[in-house]
């Protein structure tokens, strides 16, 4: 009966224990709850008017969505701190904590941090923007977006590539759109009994018909070289990078075309060969 009693009183006392516990901490963690699920609504709504404002200010369409995602996760950091606070962990210790795993998670993901510190430089000094035309470790693309930790990119054939910003921002990057305009290169052929003059004149007309090939810098023809079968001329025309492709293809169609109607030959490569009969007299 004794043990029965003792465990009796001690259910009791726990009972009792656990009713008060309830009645110290429901109430902070129901309020935790609430702030968690307010605050993050909250967070929600500013990154939704830092968005809109930035597009409204007219702000370079590169940094919004990096802003964005830097906002968002400052005031969440400070939100879980507080609710943590609530509930009664001690702030004190939980940033300590917090800097300790911070450290930690530092050294194991130092790539990330790479291209976190790559991010930032890059929305500081800005290589490249949104719609810019880039080449950079080894791709080609249309940027489509800056993000903390890569740049996406849209190739030409419409693939998306990531590239971390830590080798974005200490390697090379080639930007076709930053100065307006982009020179498309094109070589063509001509035969060695053709007028070199004359095919200049025309290839030049096709260049100043195409209304998408700029007038400055004037497009230029001149001779690169002397090939086996062709005189090679150089055709250089410039344009907006976002008529690159359009420019190339409608050139070379167009030149084909007058150099046929002038009666300009391209020659395929060809050799001529010389058979030399030797006769032997039979004694």
């Amino acid at each position: 009966m004794n043990e029965i009693d003792n465990t009796m009183a001690l259910a009791d006392t726990l009972s009792v224990k656990a009713y008060e516990l309830g009645l110290e901490y429901a109430p902070k963690l129901a309020l935790a709850i609430i702030t968690l699920i307010i605050g993050l609504w909250i967070i929600k709504g500013i990154s939704k008017l830092v968005t809109l404002s930035m597009k409204s200010s007219k702000v370079d369409p590169t940094l919004i969505p990096f802003m964005d995602s830097l906002v968002s996760w400052i005031f969440k950091v400070l939100l879980f701190i507080s609710v943590a606070s609530m509930v009664g962990i001690a702030t004190t210790s939980f940033i300590a904590v917090l800097g300790a795993a911070g450290l930690a998670i530092g050294l194991a993901l130092q790539g990330s941090l790479a291209n976190f510190a790559g991010g930032v430089l890059i929305m500081i000094f800005k290589p490249y923007k949104v719609g810019d035309l880039i080449e950079s470790q080894g791709h080609l693309g249309v940027v489509k977006e800056v993000q903390i930790f890569n740049t996406i990119l849209i190739a030409p054939q419409s693939k998306q590539v990531i590239i971390p910003n830590g080798a974005v921002s200490n390697g090379s990057i080639t930007n076709f759109t930053a100065e307006g305009k982009i020179r498309v290169d094109l070589t063509v052929g001509i035969s060695y009994n053709a007028d070199i003059d004359l095919a200049k004149s025309v290839l030049l007309d096709v260049l100043k018909a195409n209304d998408k090939v700029m007038t400055e810098p004037a497009p230029f023809v001149g001779v690169t070289g002397m090939g086996d079968s062709s005189v090679d001329l150089a055709v250089r025309p410039h344009c907006h990078p976002t008529d690159y492709w359009p420019v190339f293809f409608e050139v070379n169609e167009a030149m084909k075309k007058a150099l046929d109607k002038n009666n300009i030959s391209i020659p395929f490569p060809q050799r001529d060969v010389h058979l030399i009969q030797s006769q032997i007299t039979q004694s």
